[in-house]
């Protein structure tokens, strides 16, 4: 597919947080990365508002495994709280993602480059991403690397059947990226085959739960730099 990237991304624990553990102070994640998790980590290899990142696919390389732990959550005023958080522990996935143009924003349409943001987004996969990557939370880093989409073996890769993993958070509807005025939550019922998940766009998802009312920020040529601007400028510091 055009505009596409592939790598890998892993790291000691991960916590993916289920929504519906956080209301007692505990946290639970996921079996799995939601689709949003994964849409932050490629925002952090490369993004910009004039392009929206599609995930298409991620595979599970090793074996779903859990670990508690006992924390300190801050308290700004003050306490001495206890609260177990359960991690995902040792993930490691390959994510397979592409870009299309924002075409909620209009005004941005001067910066739709399409060749120059591709090589932009493989030139900052290669070097690690832009911004810092963490899997689910800041306390949980993780480090990229660019890899062949579906090589390599997978602790599932035989399995030979579904996993369903029921109900989950697909994402959030965001203003700016859907034209709407406000913030909305997706959900959509996940499936686990030989590894693998299949992501559906999140225009596809029928199950919506709304947020807030919330107005996106409008962008100029003198507020945003341009793509060829920003890859002459990239194209500098690999030099130095």
């Amino acid at each position: 597919m055009r505009n596409q990237i592939e790598f890998e991304v892993f790291g000691d624990y991960a916590l993916f947080t289920d929504p519906v553990t956080k209301m007692g102070g505990e946290k639970l994640s996921y079996q799995v990365p939601t689709y949003q998790a994964l849409k932050g980590i490629v925002e952090a290899i490369y993004w910009k508002p004039t392009i929206l990142w599609i995930v298409d696919q991620v595979r599970v390389m090793n074996a779903i495994k859990m670990e508690s732990k006992g924390v300190r959550p801050i308290e700004y005023g003050g306490g001495n709280t206890l609260a177990n958080y359960t991690y995902l522990k040792s993930v490691r996935y390959q994510v397979r993602a592409h870009f299309v143009f924002n075409l909620h924003r209009p005004d941005l349409a001067f910066d739709r480059n399409e060749h120059k943001h591709h090589n932009i987004a493989k030139r900052c996969l290669k070097a690690g991403g832009r911004r810092d990557v963490f899997l689910g939370t800041r306390e949980c880093p993780g480090y990229i690397i660019p890899t062949e989409f579906g090589s390599g073996n997978g602790f599932y890769d035989n399995y030979n059947g579904v996993i369903d993993l029921g109900t989950m958070v697909h994402g959030i509807n965001y203003p700016d990226e859907t034209g709407g005025d406000r913030l909305e939550t997706r959900l959509w019922k996940v499936r686990l085959e030989n590894g693998y998940i299949n992501f559906i766009r999140p225009d596809q998802c029928e199950i919506l739960r709304p947020l807030s009312e919330f107005s996106p920020k409008n962008f100029t040529k003198d507020t945003i730099q341009s793509a060829e601007e920003l890859e002459k400028e990239l194209l500098i510091e690999g030099d130095e």
